[in-house]
């Protein structure tokens, strides 16, 4: 038997599921994943000296390589004399992943990722909000597979956000299960 990707087993075992468990009439209202937003705070990094000449790119390259896709630059929007901040620094690096990249992404979490990280029994149902968004965050971005950590020129975190459109928490958790994201049982 052929091997679903995640977009197909969504559509072929996620939708008919979820209408049987909640009782939805129409495929459009059955909870889904709009949006993955990948996203590196650059803060303490760029108290460094050589950040903007070889600390940035490599962030934005291992980005890229995680990802797939180039990411963007998150500039300050004010200055803050507290946080030895300017107008202008570059304080974050992030990613939105749509599409069959973000069903991509998703499902390299939970098969390779996610087994990689030391010490890991599962995700909190903590995680996932009110809005049914599924929060969690890596300390160590070598976990992915696409970087070696003898070759990684900058040490950092990464933090995964999956943004989706339900109506309540419960639907959110429920779909996440079916998807395959090690969420532990209540």
């Amino acid at each position: 038997m052929k091997d679903l990707n995640l977009k197909e087993k969504y559509i072929k075992e996620v939708v008919p599921a979820l209408k049987a468990k909640f009782g939805y009439k129409n495929e459009m209202a059955v909870p889904k994943i709009t949006k993955i937003v990948v996203n590196v705070g650059t803060g303490r990094m760029s108290q460094q000296a050589n950040f903007t000449d070889k600390l940035l790119p490599a962030v934005v390259n291992e980005l890229m390589a995680i990802t797939g896709q180039k990411p963007r630059t998150n500039p300050s929007k004010k200055s803050i004399a507290g946080f030895k901040m300017r107008q202008g620094t570059v304080v974050g690096v992030s990613v939105t992943l749509r599409g069959a990249r973000m069903y991509d992404f998703l499902d390299k979490m939970n098969k390779i990722v996610f087994p990689r990280v030391r010490d890991f029994k599962g995700l909190e149902t903590k995680g996932v909000d009110s809005a049914g968004n599924l929060s969690l965050g890596f300390k160590e971005h070598t976990v992915f597979p696409e970087i070696t950590p003898e070759n990684a020129k900058a040490d950092f975190g990464i933090q995964v956000t999956v943004v989706s459109q339900v109506n309540t928490r419960e639907e959110a958790v429920e779909m996440f299960r079916l998807l395959g994201v090690p969420l532990k049982k209540d």
